[in-house]
Order: structure tokens, then C-alpha cells, then sequence
């Protein structure tokens, strides 16, 4: 076999291209991968360490190759590694290059919310893989970046005093954030009397799990008053001059989130987040009708058509995907296109470690009508320190370098992830997973049942009964 540089000198000899002298040989060689030769790349195991407190608990995917190299990738906080183990079986032998046929194999076994995260975390990790093989970061391989730096807004931890929690969002501002976004629950309200409309027997915070339009609670005009006085209050902190966001209203009937919405149009809200399910569009956009302010959501949408059916229904202003959920890098980034056709902006929902973090930096780069991203972990000491590769701090003055590595950009910092462990074992081997199988297919076996009623047909016909 003829070595690569040979075979390209002798090329560059035959073709008379004597500019190619020996440092521009060099320079093509360096911008190869020599340790992977992708067309050959097999997956050979997927593994699972999983985190805790970063602030959330998150299990890392890895996936293994025959070529040493490996992907990382992550399942979205709160939800079982499970969810990406049992897919393990579909991905053994296959080449983690051909990432968005894989997808399209396993994307089936996604869910709203958190049953997105197995499909979604080996998602990124195949892109990782691919990024490697190619020797090229995966904002280059989804049509290159829209920008160098990612903006972010924080989340910060909620107070029932507004001064204190205007306090902390000053901070924030003060650290460089150039977006802020806050808590405003009906929680803050719940003492004071006259505040709410609470039926017996229902708790405001036990309603979690109830519908907004299901429980039964609404905000009094009281109510709506001290909560605007809130955010009046947190205004006077961090001023107008930086988008403020507000989530978390909790579960209110249609009309409170109205009459809710209608007052703090004067304290310039950048959106309003999930103040119903999103499953909802006609009440979605009941709400958007008759406030004067951006509706958001989103963030546990699995798959584009979710996003593309509210963006038609023109339901809310600003959608909110969170990768670990919507589909991973490729899908979301198609979210992302197809909402910009209807004038729409793609904020980015995230929390979790810097894995997912940086594919949703890659994802944001790529996505010309990315807005902002949300990170959960600016308060954690150690979650920097949890990967190794890039730009530290990871944000800096409310940004985040977009990182120029292969893939993803990051390499784990086993020490460190080793400290944060949930359980014990570091990306141990799981051969029972290997097997693990069912019948997958969800379209019609029609010509086998076609050739059944053939066979039945013929039977009958010899037994004189047809």
C-alpha cells in the first residue's frame, strides 16, 4: 500500500503541481485524523457514569469505538440511564459516522420531557464521535457557526423578599450577564391573604403535578398587584436596560395568567415561560392575544413537529427547545430553522454538566436565529473543572467561546468526575445490555400479511371451499 503522503506526491508529480512543496504536504497531513479512519469505525460499547450536584443528576454516556476513539454525551437531568442502555443493543457494529440514520433508528424510543434523554444523549455523543473521526468540531459539520460566543442568562436561587432576590440579580448583571431571568411563582403570594383562590383541599405547591387549567387556583386581583409590586421592586435593582425573563408562575387557570400577564406589561418582561402546558396551543395563544408580552415554551418538546405545530397555530413568540430533550444537536438545530420561517426566535433551555452544555454551544452557533441559553451551574465551585479542552471559565462575562476542538471540544477530567460520582463505577463495561431486543419496526408488515392471505387464499381454493 502506498503511504498517503506518497500517494499524494506522486498525484501532485503526475499532475505537474509543483507548488505542492513538503511543508504544504505537511499541512495536509496535520489536518487529518490518522488515528481514525471513519468509513471503518464501529461502535463497540456504551457506557454510564452518572454526576450529582452539578446542580442536577446527570448520567455521561460514552461510546466506545474499535478505533479508541470515543463520544460523550449525556442523558437530561432527572431522567434513568436507562433510557440510553437499552438502545445499546440497536447501536453495536455500527458506524457512529452515520449519525443521523442512527437517529432516525432509536429516535422511536424518545418521549416528551425527560423519555427523550437516552435518544438525545446518544445523539451528541455520536456527533462527538464524528467530529473526532473527521478531526473537525460539530458546529463545522451542521454548515459552520452564525457566531464566536454563546450568550447566556443564569438561573438564580429564589427569594420571597424582592430585595433580596433584586440583589442577586444585580450580581448576575454585575458578573457580565447580559440576560436575566427569574422565578415569579404564585409561591411568593401563598401567605398573604386574599392573595389567591385556593379550592379545599388543594395545596398550591402538591398542584404540580395537576394541569394548570385543572387545579382549580386563581390569583386575585390582590394577588396580581404583589406580584407585579415584585417585580417592580427587582426592576428598581437591575433597571430596563437588560432583558428580563420570567418562569415558574405556577399551575393558574387561563385567566389568572392574563390578568397576570397584563401587569407586568409595564415592567417589559423579555417572555413569559410555560404559563401553560405547551401540549395547549389554543390556550397558548389565548394568552398571547391579550398580553402584550412574548409567550415562551418548549423546553420539553421531543422531535420538530411540536415546534413547527405551534409555529403555525403562531401560539407563543419565542420557543425554548432543551437539546437533552428535543432531539439532540441535528434536531434541534432543525427546530431552529424551521420556527425562523415564521419569524421566530429559538431561545435554548439547559442544565446539566459542561458535556451537554457544549452541544448546546455548538447547536447555538450553528442556528442563525439563536437567542440566549440558559445554564444552571454558575454557582457550582467545581463544574469547570469537570472537563478539560476549553476556555475556562466556561462563561465568562455572560458568554461561552465557542470551542474549536474536534467534536464537541472537551475531554473529561476523570479526577474530578470521579469526586461527583451518584453510584459507584466509572464507565464500567455493560455487556448485559448487549442483547437487549424487540421488535422495532413501527410500519405496516403489510406484504407478509398480503402473502399470508395468498397462502390462506390457495389453501381454501384446494380444499374446494373458495
Amino acid at each position: 500500500m502506498i503511504p498517503r503522503r506518497g500517494f499524494v506526491t506522486a498525484l501532485a508529480g503526475a499532475l505537474g503541481l509543483s507548488f505542492w512543496d513538503e511543508p504544504a504536504l505537511q499541512a495536509i497531513g496535520g489536518n487529518v485524523n490518522t488515528n481514525s479512519r471513519p468509513s471503518e469505525l464501529k461502535i463497540t460499547d456504551l457506557r454510564v457514569a452518572t454526576i450529582k450536584g452539578a446542580p442536577m443528576t446527570d448520567p455521561i454516556i460514552r461510546i466506545d469505538t474499535n478505533q479508541g476513539i470515543y463520544g460523550l454525551g449525556e442523558v437530561r437531568d432527572g431522567a434513568s440511564k436507562t433510557y440510553a442502555l437499552m438502545l445499546k443493543s440497536r447501536l453495536l457494529g455500527e458506524n457512529p459516522c452515520n449519525v443521523d440514520r442512527l437517529f432516525r433508528k432509536i429516535k422511536q424510543f424518545g418521549g416528551e420531557s425527560r423519555q427523550a434523554g437516552g435518544v438525545c444523549g446518544i445523539e451528541m455523543a455520536l456527533w462527538d464521535l464524528a467530529g473526532k473521526a473527521y478531526n473537525a468540531p460539530v458546529y463545522q459539520m451542521l454548515g459552520g457557526k452564525f457566531r464566536d460566543k454563546i450568550r447566556c442568562y443564569a438561573d438564580t436561587t429564589e427569594s420571597n423578599d424582592p430585595k433580596i432576590y433584586g440583589e442577586r440579580l444585580k450580581k448576575r448583571k454585575e458578573q457580565g450577564f447580559t440576560w436575566l431571568k427569574m422565578d415569579l411563582g404564585i409561591d411568593l403570594i401563598a401567605g398573604q391573604e386574599g392573595a389567591l383562590s385556593v379550592p379545599a383541599g388543594t395545596s398550591v405547591k402538591g398542584s404540580a403535578d395537576t394541569p394548570h387549567m385543572f387545579t382549580g387556583i386563581e390569583v386575585t386581583p390582590k394577588g396580581v398587584e404583589l406580584m407585579a409590586t415584585f417585580v417592580s421592586t427587582v426592576r428598581g435593582y437591575v433597571g430596563y436596560d437588560v432583558p428580563l425573563s420570567c418562569d415558574h408562575f405556577g399551575h393558574i387557570g387561563v385567566k389568572s395568567c392574563i390578568r397576570l400577564g397584563r401587569a407586568l406589561e409595564r415592567y417589559n418582561v423579555a417572555w413569559l415561560e410555560d404559563m401553560v402546558p405547551w401540549q395547549f396551543p389554543a390556550l397558548l395563544k389565548e394568552i398571547k392575544q391579550s398580553v402584550d408580552l412574548p409567550l415562551c415554551t418548549g423546553e420539553d418538546i421531543y422531535l420538530k413537529e411540536g415546534f413547527v405545530n405551534l409555529a403555525e397555530q403562531h401560539a407563543v413568540d419565542i420557543m425554548h427547545p432543551d437539546l437533552a430533550t428535543s432531539g439532540g444537536i441535528l434536531e434541534t438545530k432543525k427546530i431552529g430553522d424551521a420556527i425562523q420561517a415564521y419569524g421566530l426566535p429559538m431561545a435554548m433551555h439547559f442544565a446539566g454538566s459542561p458535556v451537554a452544555c457544549m452541544a448546546s454551544v455548538h447547536c447555538a452557533a450553528a442556528t442563525e436565529n439563536f437567542l440566549v441559553l440558559e445554564n444552571h451551574s454558575v454557582d457550582v465551585p467545581w463544574w469547570d473543572s469537570l472537563v478539560d479542552g476549553i476556555e475556562k471559565p466556561i462563561i465568562d462575562k455572560g458568554f461561552i467561546a465557542v470551542p474549536n476542538g474536534p467534536g464537541l471540544g472537551v475531554t473529561l477530567n476523570d479526577e474530578v468526575m470521579k469526586q461527583h460520582l451518584l453510584e459507584p463505577g466509572y464507565f464500567e463495561p455493560t455487556p448485559e445490555w448487549d442483547k437487549e431486543r424487540s421488535h422495532d419496526r413501527l410500519w405496516s408488515r403489510q406484504q407478509f400479511r398480503d402473502a399470508r392471505q395468498r397462502r390462506f387464499e390457495d389453501r381454501m381454493q384446494a380444499a374446494k371451499f373458495v
